[in-house]
């Protein structure tokens, strides 16, 4: 049980810079009255506030600091629960989130979502929700239960029986089950990939002892082929070097024709210029007695002469012109052969190298198979090493089976657990033994309040409720009073189990402006003797306006506001 004693605050919306002090577990019943604005309902704010980071109506967390002052909010909360005395601290303007126990500071993470989850789960073990179906009924921010849908209908009683531990452990179990199965998918892959080792690896071996000699054996035999050719290829090439030899050194007989030729062509040339020469020059003195260019005559033996003189050497350059010839003629001869040669000296230079080309990819190709050829050998000299490759690829496959194994059987443990922890497992189980306290509890306390009404939730928490007049009602189909009646009665049946089942069991009940609403005068009075008399060890608080009810609670808290600040009166009843 969570025994609240004392919260206060200050610089808390309308509250200013002093303490405003509520003690929780003073009296059994207090009224809190004041007028409409007053801050009467500032205490839900404060109590949701602190212990769960959020005020209870809807306002922003900005707005709940002091408009006047503009910082400084703080809210402390005192209570005790297993045996240890807590009191936390939470503030804005600075940011501020402080748990004490037993007088000392606990020491705090560094990211307050992690405190605040610390705060629910391990110390008041009930969150926001459940809070304010167990602890708080107003008439303007509350969602009724029956107005809850089915999850957080099913979040609200898990919380009262103390079993979302199952929740928390079927996210456990659920995500083990998706690890488990990540695993199994992997080891398939792992086994998928062994196994194909294995296949590989036989294939090897009976490849190895099978064909390896064959393959050796074509191997060499293809390596002698390739060998003839290389000799054959060899002895072409000698063939041909020997020619070509023989072509060079024909080609040295020949090898100055060219040359020859030229200054023979060059010879024949001025020959002929000469000849050109003489024979102007001897038809110039047959044909002229006199001088041309200067009209004097022509000594006549002097022209005898010359004419002589350039018969005998025309003659002369003739036999040299016809000798000539012959010589242009047997260099022509020779310079052709030269050609020729020099032709056949390159086709017999190019087969040597396309034979020598041959020869040396044969002698590559030669290289390579001998090569496969060691390597082949050695394998069949190292096959024992293969097979014990092949017995470790099995034992390998052994090994992956068992992990399946061994992982398939953890599924199935978790797929048995998942299904015990799932809402229709334990979890409902324990629903359906509670189910029928839960029922009469209701309706017991409609019956207090004069509401005779059968009230029944299944155990998916639908409602089935009959009544004299109507065999099938719903929830929606009573007046805002009846609909108030159903409300209050589960609200008390919902302490009721918490505090048989000692789970989110707490000592303050706060109830805002409950008469002002929708209870008639009649409802008021079961009302009162229910929280005077029926709810145990109980603080009940109620917020109202109305001012004749004094006498019917044990003490009263007036909140009045003076000079735009809240503060808070508080009186005994005699």
């Amino acid at each position: 049980m969570i025994l609240f004693k004392k919260i206060r605050w200050k610089n808390f919306l309308s509250t200013g810079d002093k303490w405003t002090e509520v003690i929780l577990n003073d009296t059994g019943t207090t009224l809190v009255v004041g007028t409409n604005g007053a801050g009467k309902s500032t205490m839900l704010d404060a109590l949701c506030f602190v212990l769960f980071n959020k005020p209870y109506r809807k306002i922003t967390k900005t707005q709940l600091i002091n408009t006047t002052n503009e910082k400084g909010t703080i809210v402390e909360i005192e209570f005790t629960t297993n045996t240890k005395d807590y009191i936390v601290r939470r503030g804005i303007k600075p940011n501020m989130f402080d748990i004490e126990i037993d007088g000392e500071m606990r020491n705090k993470e560094a990211d307050d979502r992690i405190n605040q989850r610390i705060l629910e789960d391990q110390i008041l073990k009930l969150n926001y929700k459940s809070f304010t179906q167990i602890v708080i009924l107003g008439s303007s921010n509350f969602v009724p239960f029956m107005q809850l849908n089915g999850p957080n209908r099913r979040e609200v009683i898990e919380d009262l029986l103390d079993i979302k531990v199952f929740s928390a452990m079927n996210n456990l179990v659920k995500e083990e089950l998706r690890q488990n199965r990540e695993t199994v998918r992997t080891l398939e892959l792992k086994k998928s990939n062994i196994k194909d080792k294995v296949e590989m690896q036989n294939n090897f071996i009976g490849e190895l002892e099978t064909r390896a000699e064959k393959n050796i054996q074509d191997k060499e035999k293809k390596v002698n082929t390739i060998s003839l050719e290389i000799d054959e290829l060899l002895t072409k090439n000698e063939i041909l070097s020997s020619s070509l030899d023989s072509v060079q050194t024909q080609l040295t007989t020949v090898a100055d024709a060219p040359d020859r030729l030229v200054t023979l062509g060059s010879l024949k040339q001025k020959i002929s210029n000469k000849v050109s020469r003489i024979t102007k020059e001897h038809k110039f003195f047959t044909d002229n007695t006199v001088c041309p260019t200067c009209s004097q005559d022509i000594e006549e033996s002097f022209r005898v002469n010359r004419i002589e003189d350039a018969q005998s050497k025309a003659k002369e350059l003739r036999d040299g012109y016809q000798k000539l010839e012959e010589s242009i003629n047997e260099e022509t001869i020779r310079e052709r052969h030269f050609t020729q040669l020099t032709k056949e000296i390159s086709n017999l230079t190019y087969d040597i190298s396309h034979n020598s080309a041959q020869v040396s990819g044969l002698q590559r190709q030669t290289g390579d198979l001998q090569q496969e050829i060691q390597t082949l050998t050695n394998n069949l000299k190292n096959r024992n090493t293969e097979h014990e490759k092949l017995e470790k690829f099995k034992k390998d496959l052994e090994k992956v089976f068992g992990q399946l194994a061994d992982k398939n059987e953890d599924i199935n443990y978790n797929d048995f657990a998942y299904s015990l922890l799932k809402d229709g497992g334990v979890k409902g189980k324990i629903i359906k033994k509670y189910l029928p306290l839960i029922n009469q509890q209701v309706n017991r306390y409609l019956q207090m309040m004069d509401f005779y009404i059968n009230f029944y939730l299944d155990e998916e928490f639908n409602e089935t409720i009959q009544n004299p007049i109507h065999d099938r009602f719903s929830y929606a189909s009573f007046s805002e009073g009846e609909k108030m009646r159903i409300d209050l009665a589960l609200l008390f049946t919902w302490r009721e189990v918490a505090r048989f089942k000692n789970s989110t069991n707490t000592n303050i009940l706060i109830m805002d402006e409950v008469f002002d609403s929708s209870l008639d005068g009649f409802g008021t009075d079961e009302f009162i003797k229910i929280i005077k008399y029926v709810v145990k060890d109980a603080n009940v608080f109620v917020i109202s306006h109305k001012q004749d009810m004094l006498d019917k609670f044990t003490s009263v808290i007036e909140f009045t506001k003076k000079g735009g600040f809240s503060y808070a009166t508080k009186s005994i009843a005699d």
